[in-house]
């Protein structure tokens, strides 16, 4: 059925149930994980006065933020002896990355969890997992 199962991850709570969602099901399907952290871009400004933090040490923190994260899950997938790739990927909309990810390493299923938004909040933040829902071709099972 499933063979590759990607997890993006942003480090919460919620995405653990995810990983664990996704570490239960991959098991007896003998399915690997693929994990991935969206890191933000650089906020450039015009005025290079404005930017709080040296663009280097920026990327160093978000590179490192990312990597955390995507090693937790790899340490879940090893304990649970099921494979595990990890990736970061730097892009201005998470979930865009997220569907690209998937199709280039042939993942037939997403496992994302669903921050559980609603009313006027939901439509002003919007939802990654709403988007990846509304334009992934590849299943999405969605963890609350």
């Amino acid at each position: 059925m499933f063979k590759r199962i990607l997890v993006p991850t942003d480090g919460s709570e919620l995405t653990a149930k995810a990983v664990s969602v996704a570490i239960n099901l991959a098991k007896p399907l003998g399915a690997s994980i693929y994990t991935l952290s969206v890191k933000e871009p650089f906020p450039y400004s015009a005025i290079s006065e404005m930017q709080p933090v040296p663009p280097q040490e920026f990327f160093d923190a978000q590179e490192r933020i990312a990597a955390e994260r995507v090693n937790a899950v790899r340490a879940e997938c090893k304990t649970a002896a099921i494979a595990c790739e990890a990736h970061t990927i730097e892009a201005v909309h998470p979930w865009e990355a997220i569907i690209e990810h998937a199709k280039s390493n042939a993942c037939d299923l997403i496992v994302m969890s669903s921050h559980g938004r609603r009313g006027v909040t939901a439509l002003l933040l919007g939802s990654e997992t709403q988007k990846v829902l509304t334009h992934s071709t590849i299943p999405v099972l969605v963890v609350r």
